[in-house]
């Protein structure tokens, strides 16, 4: 069984930045995509970032020139870079690894407010 443990979450005002981490353990198999979502109150989740196994990243309109992904295969470890953070960045961010199935982390809170 797949387990995914997410960091880095917090407070943190506008403009600034935040780096959230999540490793996956509990498999010897190589991860295929690795993404970052994120959910708001009363809204949906939605796809913030997301990189395959070849390193090919997209990303959410909202966060293009302010976010990066990146990963280390590794450590099975999937980070997110996220600069000039804006209040409507405020969510719950969830780490998704897909490995054969696809597996969720716990979600870590992100706040962007002054």
């Amino acid at each position: 069984q797949v387990q995914l443990v997410e960091s880095g979450g917090g407070l943190v005002q506008p403009g600034g930045s935040l780096r959230l981490s999540c490793a996956a353990s509990g498999t010897s198999s190589r991860i295929n995509a690795m993404g970052w979502y994120r959910q708001a109150p009363g809204k949906q989740r939605e796809l913030v970032a997301r990189i395959t196994r070849g390193s090919v990243t997209n990303y959410a309109d909202s966060v293009k020139g302010r976010f990066t992904i990146s990963r280390d295969d590794a450590k099975n470890t999937v980070y997110l870079q996220m600069n000039s953070l804006k209040p409507e960045d405020t969510a719950v961010y969830y780490c998704n690894v897909q490995v054969g199935y696809s597996y969720w982390g716990q979600g870590t809170q992100v706040t962007v407010s002054s």
